[in-house]
């Protein structure tokens, strides 16, 4: 006989928020205890020509980037036109290998969120000489 129906979670709420698993809690634990012990046996390791260790420290010191910069040749963008040609740039270095088709997804992200920018800033001006208009003619 089954304690719980088919499908149905015996705790429906799972576990609570913040809550941290045991081996956790243990690897931090023996960390705070003989952490340095360790660090210190893995750099000495690493110093004996053990490479596993020595990648291990190298690792920790000196995290692979996520991101790095980048340079195409931008043209000035000022309208859609020049967005235009911005990302046919971008799509030209990609086909050319000098940037990866993700950087250029990033770039053009930016791209679009600038021409945005210049979007509002025409509609804001438009709007503005439309009320001095109405303005000029409610006198």
């Amino acid at each position: 006989m089954a304690r719980f129906k088919k499908g149905q979670s015996g705790n429906p709420a799972g576990k609570p928020k913040g809550c941290r698993a045991r081996a956790t809690i243990i690897a931090e634990q023996l960390l705070d205890e003989e952490g340095e012990t360790v660090i210190r046996a893995v750099i000495d390791a690493a110093k004996g020509g053990d490479m596993t260790a020595a990648r291990i420290v190298v690792e920790r010191l000196i995290p692979p980037r996520k991101d790095r910069p980048i340079s195409f040749s931008a043209p000035q963008i000022s309208d859609a036109a020049g967005a235009t040609e911005a990302m046919g740039r971008l799509l030209a270095s990609v086909a050319e290998g000098e940037i990866t088709p993700l950087e250029a997804a990033s770039v053009g992200k930016l791209v679009e969120a600038y021409v945005k920018s210049l979007e509002t800033r025409d509609l804001e001006e438009r709007i503005a000489i439309l009320e001095r208009r109405a303005s000029n003619e409610a006198d």
